[in-house]
Parts: structure tokens; C-alpha cells; sequence
């Protein structure tokens, strides 16, 4: 109860009960003798106490009033107090759900993973391994090993059992996703292991081990086994390709060889024509064996400065007897001082590519007709421009208009009775050299190839 609520007068008289038991009136009364007398106090006293008096209610109201107040807060704080209750229970609830439905996703999620068919480990910051899959214990032989219970496995450990150097992987790896093989010895034979390591949850531009580190296993060894037989099956296709094409080029030249064999022995007088045209048949044969060889070979060339005019007359003169074969007239001319140009090239390349020119260009020039080799320095506009230019333009027919995109492709045979590799091996010998090789129809006359080197640096200062 409170005070404002007690019945009694809250600015009567004061009344004073002393040790006797007898009442003494406190304000202005006492009693003496059983009879009450007014003191001899001043009247400013009595003033005074009046005032104290009046000042004491006062206060006392003024306590009443902030007890009410007091009261209410007390009331309105009950009131916040069961809100907040009511809000942390609902909350709790809705955490504890949210704490099941998590750990429905975490046990789905973990049948996903059992269930998934590459082998999937995850590792601590410290390289300890915190999950390791079914299919990863069946990818590194683990099935039956049997680990300390309650204690992590280590990375150390896996790599020991299974033979599989994932430690080291795991700490050469620096980077944010790599892949490496590994070949496996079993008692099935060889098997590759593909494990990719990725790093999870590594804060960019902050050193140190990666919060999270996920392994994930494949097994390959289908995969390499598939790329072994389709390279061998590539290598044997390349081979059946190679000896179908030197029976069919070598078979009509053998047949001619042999004929001027026995013309040598028979004709004492015309052995010397006959002894040309065997030269002729054994240096068209030489050709396409280094035709057939240098296409399908994959060997890569050396380069040297060599004397590019020294090159084409050797390689004239090899091919000279079949021009006198074919009664063809064969030149080389160079512009002047042109002889000791030089140029970054391998030599026997250089001259398999004037070997097909060549013998292109006569196999296509009819009798009493003309191939002209000449080479000449063209410095360009700027320094730095300069080419060596080398031109090979016959008399004959020229190539046809629907068949000139086409002359430096593979097995591509204008007359068909060729293999058609000899252009498409000077076009990859000319790219080999930094050159090019070009093709065009001269006016009333026939084909033009032109090939270009980049001048060497010491061709350029003298230029």
C-alpha cells in the first residue's frame, strides 16, 4: 500500500512518547503538574517549526509522486521484459529450425558426396583431412586399411598407404586451382590418377594456408588408355599413308629405271643418254621419298645463315638431268651482287624446296619450253623491309583458274598422277623460315612461284 492511501492527518501535532509512558505534546504544549501549560518559546520558534513542518509534507508528496512514477516504469518494464521474452523464444525457435534444416542439408550433402564417382578429400588448415570419401578410399587402395579411431588422418598418411604422393602436390601447390597425374602400379596393371587441388575460402592478399583445401580424384586411366591406342592408331595410319604413297610413286620410276638398265646394257652407243636418264629417274625418286618423309615427319628444323645462291645452283644441278629428260631448258640468274646473299635457313630443306619448283615447273613445261630460276634483294622502302626474293616461272599451260586456291594442299594433284605433297612441303619449310611462298599465272606463259626470305640484320647495315 501506499502511502497516500493511510487514514491518519499527515501535518498534525507531533507527539513525543517519553520513557514514563506519559504523552508530552511536542509543539507548543507541555504538561506540568497534570496540567497543560503553553511554554515560553517565542513565537519565532513556533514560526520555525510550522515551517518544517510544512517543508517535510512537502517532500513527502513529492516521494509519493516519484513512487507512482516509479511504479508505472516498473509496470512498463514488466511489460518490455515479457516482449523480449516472447521474441527470444520465438527466435530460439526459429534457430533451432534453421539448426535441423542445416543439419539435413550437411547429411544430404554427405550422401552426395559418398555417392559421387570421383574420390573427394577436404583438409584443414593444418593439412589434416577432415572428409574423405568411399570413392577416394577405393581410387588410393585405402578400403581396407583401417585408421585410429577419434583421430584425424593426415595427408602424410594417405600418401604412405596409397602410394600417391599427394603431400607433395598439396604443398607445391600455390596457386588457387591445379591439376597433376600420377601413375599407379597395381596388381590390375597401371592406372592414372587425376587430382585437382583447390583452394577454398583463402582470402585474397593474405599469406598462409588456406582455410579449407578440396582434393578431388579421378581415375584416367580409360581416358589414357583411349589417347595410347589413337596414337598408335595414328601412327599406323600415317604409316599405311606413307607406304601407299612411295609404292604408288616409286613403282612407275622403278619400272623406268629398270628399262634404261638394260638399254646401258644392250645400246653400247646411246649408254650415255641412257646412264642420264637412269640419274634423272633416281633423283626423281630421291625427291619423293624426301617429300613423303618430310611431311609427315614433325622434326623441327635448324637454322644458320647460309649463302641462298650457292643452295639453288646445287640444286640445279642435281635436277639438270630431268630437264635434258624432259627436253626442257633450265636457267639461274641472279641480279647483281646478289651471289652472296645470305639468309637463315637449313640447307637440305632449302634445297628440297628448289627441288620441287623445279620438277614441278618441268613436269608442266612441254618440250623445247623453258624454266627460269632468278633471285634478287628487294630493300624496300625502310631499312628494315628488305627481302630476298627467289622466282620460278615456266613456259607451259599455267594452272587452271579453279584449281590455283588449291595447289598447296594436301594429296591436291592438278594432273592427278602425283601424290601432291611436294607444294604443301615447300609452303611448310617457307613457314618454318619466317618466308612465304606464293603462286600466280604469268600473262600468255604459265605458272610464276615466288618465294621470300627476311633479309639477314648484316644485309640490312650493308643495304
Amino acid at each position: 500500500m501506499l502511502p497516500s492511501s493511510h487514514p491518519a492527518q499527515i501535518n498534525g501535532p507531533l507527539i513525543h512518547r517519553p520513557s514514563d509512558g506519559r504523552l508530552h505534546e511536542c509543539a507548543d504544549q507541555i504538561e506540568v503538574d497534570g496540567k497543560l501549560r503553553r511554554s515560553n518559546a517565542s513565537e519565532a520558534d513556533s514560526e520555525l517549526q510550522s515551517r518544517n513542518v510544512a517543508l517535510l509534507a512537502g517532500e513527502f508528496s513529492e516521494f509519493i509522486t516519484a513512487a507512482s512514477r516509479l511504479e508505472n516504469s516498473y509496470r512498463q518494464l514488466q511489460g518490455e521484459v515479457s516482449e523480449l521474452g516472447r521474441e527470444l523464444s520465438e527466435r530460439n525457435a526459429a534457430l533451432n529450425t534453421s539448426l535441423a534444416e542445416i543439419e539435413s542439408m550437411r547429411l544430404g550433402l554427405q550422401e552426395i558426396v559418398d555417392s559421387m564417382p570421383c574420390g573427394v578429400l577436404v583438409l584443414d588448415r593444418d593439412g589434416q583431412i577432415s572428409m574423405i570419401n568411399p570413392e577416394s578410399k577405393r581410387l588410393l587402395g585405402l578400403a581396407e586399411v583401417r585408421f585410429d579411431e577419434g583421430s584425424k588422418i593426415s595427408l602424410q598418411q594417405i600418401s604412405a598407404c596409397s602410394g600417391v604422393n599427394l603431400e607433395a602436390s598439396y604443398k607445391s601447390s600455390c596457386s588457387g586451382d591445379t591439376e597433376q597425374e600420377f601413375c599407379v602400379l597395381g596388381a590390375s596393371g597401371k592406372r592414372w590418377l587425376e587430382v585437382r587441388n583447390r583452394r577454398l575460402f583463402h582470402q585474397a592478399g593474405v599469406s598462409g594456408a588456406p582455410d579449407k583445401t578440396i582434393l578431388i580424384l579421378r581415375d584416367i586411366t580409360t581416358q589414357k588408355r583411349a589417347e595410347q591406342e589413337r596414337e598408335a592408331a595414328r601412327k599406323a595410319m600415317a604409316l599405311a599413308e606413307i607406304t601407299t604413297v612411295l609404292a604408288h610413286e616409286i613403282r612407275n620410276p622403278l619400272a623406268s629405271l629398270e628399262l634404261f638398265a638394260e638399254l646401258i646394257e644392250q645400246d653400247g652407243e646411246g649408254r650415255a643418254e641412257w646412264i642420264s636418264n637412269l640419274r634423272a629417274g633416281i633423283r626423281s625418286l630421291s625427291g619423293t621419298v624426301n617429300n613423303v618423309l618430310s611431311f609427315h615427319g614433325s622434326r623441327s628444323l635448324t637454322l644458320v645463315p647460309v649463302g641462298l645462291a650457292e643452295i639453288i645452283a646445287n640444286a640445279i644441278r642435281f635436277v639438270q638431268p630431268l630437264a635434258g629428260q624432259a627436253a626442257v631448258s633450265l636457267e639461274f640468274e641472279t641480279g647483281s651482287g646478289d651471289e652472296q646473299t645470305r639468309v637463315m635457313g637449313n640447307e637440305s630443306a632449302l634445297q628440297q624446296v628448289v627441288l620441287n619448283l623445279v620438277s614441278n615447273a618441268i613436269r608442266h613445261t612441254p618440250a623445247g619450253g623453258k624454266v627460269a630460276v632468278s633471285l634478287r634483294t628487294d630493300h624496300g622502302p625502310l631499312k628494315d623491309e628488305g627481302q630476298t626474293i627467289l622466282e620460278f616461272a615456266d613456259t607451259g599451260c599455267g594452272i587452271r583458274a579453279d584449281q590455283i586456291d588449291h595447289v598447296f594442299e594436301p594429296g591436291f594433284s592438278g594432273s592427278g598422277d602425283t601424290s601432291g605433297l611436294g607444294l604443301p612441303v615447300c609452303e611448310r619449310i617457307m613457314k618454318q623460315h619466317g618466308g612465304a611462298i606464293y603462286v600466280s599465272n604469268q600473262m600468255n606463259s604459265g605458272a610464276l612461284f615466288t618465294i621470300s626470305f627476311p633479309l639477314l640484320q648484316e644485309e640490312l647495315a650493308t643495304a
